[in-house]
């Protein structure tokens, strides 16, 4: 059949259907210049089409999944990347091949911050939920009598202090439950009798605010006609009087700080434009990923906090409290599938996909954690159409269900390798792993297994565990296919 289309027309057409997708797109060539954008990709930018066609993707897109296609000629799939403009993105990305000859790539991407936020909410809201109904706020807390003792024991300090509750501050890399301490910390101060049963949490991330007058507005309130079109509004401090102001990501705040510290001083705030001073007795946690000791102004440090409470990012916490989050993760998803869909389910993990899921690094901690640990259950799964018995049902999750392109792999092998690293040149470095490497597909070549491969290897001096070898025969598979 013949449509009667010129090529001409046929591009023309295409052009059209890409510039209305809601999806942004973009097309590299093989150094990483832009040659096509749509509209969408454009706006996400805040850019025009011809500002960007000829430039490099970075300069738009720093984190752009586009630059590991590349480097690796391997597609990126569901990457999600969030960019320096506050923006959350999932991201596909190809290699572009023509004639057998890698030109470039394409990806395709869209904006999920919102939804990224409103996932958020619903987390708090079932957090919320889950401590209103336990006795002991801080039972729900794995790690309690180990790893995170002394920090609930200055979180008790802090507020239940018989001269008042303190201000105090948060600090962890990301991930590692700055938020869900603070969650925990607000319902002890109802739980102890030191802030009353309807008194506000109220929770801001400032790193929202990309206008320091936005920000003062919202911190502070404003009075109507303190500037054209604005209206009387209550700030952050008002709304959480006789409560807690939690403060994520407090480092951001850095043009604020000085009437940020009158307020906490003084406890009176003025809103913007206003006269009138207002009373507020809030108490103040404020969370960063940075050390806010050398981001505040002394004065405002010294009084914030007044009880520091450092989390431990994940790889530093022991085994136990790694295996019990584990379990933790696989029990709120059976329980999520038993009260979607009314079914039974148990989870279990082979001794190869548990030792992987244990001892893999993290970036992102505690939440990269859940999310893998989600995704391997997901990929163990059957879909729902596909089950016999909708009424119980038992898996097991294998190494082969661990999605490989979210953990970080490489780090799994660093500690192996430390010996090395002082003692020879990186270049030297690259090619002793890589014999490591060849030694490995060698063997297993051979019919061995990654027990037996561990063994030999052990044997022969070279500290791996069998999990990691299994993991890379993992790799290797999928980058023949």
């Amino acid at each position: 059949m013949e449509f009667g289309f010129k090529s001409e027309d046929i591009i023309s057409m295409f052009k059209i259907i890409l510039d209305n997708l809601r999806e942004g797109v973009n097309i590299v060539d093989e150094n990483g210049i832009l040659m096509y954008v749509n509209k969408t990709s454009a706006e996400y930018a805040k850019v025009s089409i011809e500002e960007m066609i000829g430039q490099h993707i970075s300069k738009f897109y720093p984190k752009a999944a586009l630059l590991d296609v590349l480097k690796y000629k391997k597609p990126q799939l569901d990457q999600k990347i969030d960019h320096h403009n506050e923006k959350k993105y999932i991201v596909n990305a190809f290699p572009l091949i023509i004639n057998d000859k890698f030109v470039g790539g394409f990806a395709t991407f869209r904006d999920v911050t919102e939804i990224e936020e409103l996932i958020k909410k619903i987390e708090h809201l079932e957090m919320q939920v889950a401590l209103n109904t336990i006795d002991d706020v801080f039972d729900n807390l794995i790690g309690k009598s180990g790893s995170l003792k002394n920090v609930i024991i200055k979180s008790q300090k802090a507020i239940g202090s018989l001269a008042g509750p303190r201000h105090s501050v948060i600090t962890g890399e990301s991930g590692t439950g700055k938020t869900y301490l603070a969650n925990i910390m607000y319902h002890y101060a109802k739980k102890i009798g030191v802030l009353k049963e309807d008194a506000s949490f109220i929770e801001v991330n400032c790193a929202q605010f990309t206008n320091p007058d936005i920000a003062a507005i919202e911190i502070f309130g404003s009075e109507k006609g303190a500037f054209t079109g604005s209206l009387e509004k209550k700030g952050l401090f008002e709304l959480a009087n006789g409560g807690m102001l939690f403060l994520d990501e407090a480092h951001a705040l850095e043009h604020h700080q000085t009437i940020l510290l009158k307020a906490i001083e003084s406890g009176k705030i003025r809103r913007i434009g206003g006269r009138k001073e207002i009373n507020v007795n809030v108490i103040i946690v404020a969370a960063s990923t940075q050390d806010l000791k050398k981001v505040f102004i002394p004065e405002l440090y010294q009084r914030l906090a007044q009880y520091e409470l450092k989390l431990p990012p994940l790889r530093e916490r022991p085994m136990k409290e790694r295996e019990e989050l584990l379990q933790f993760f696989a029990i709120n998803y059976e329980k999520c599938v038993y009260n979607r869909n009314g079914i039974s389910l148990r989870v279990n993990f082979s001794n190869e996909a548990k030792d992987i899921l244990l001892n893999v690094n993290y970036p992102r901690n505690i939440r990269q954690f859940r999310d893998v640990v989600n995704a391997s259950i997901d990929a163990a799964v059957p879909l729902i159409n596909d089950i016999y018995d909708k009424r119980k049902l038992e898996v097991v999750v294998n190494a082969e269900n661990i999605p490989i392109d979210i953990i970080e792999f490489k780090d799994a092998f660093r500690e192996s390798s430390e010996c090395n690293k002082n003692t020879t040149s990186s270049s030297i470095e690259n090619e002793y792993l890589g014999i490591i490497d060849q030694l490995i597909l060698s063997l297993n070549e051979k019919g061995y297994g990654p027990r037996k491969i561990a063994k030999i290897l052990n044997n022969k001096g070279f500290d791996l565990k069998y999990y990691q070898i299994a993991y890379k025969l993992k790799k290797a598979k999928l980058n023949k296919e």
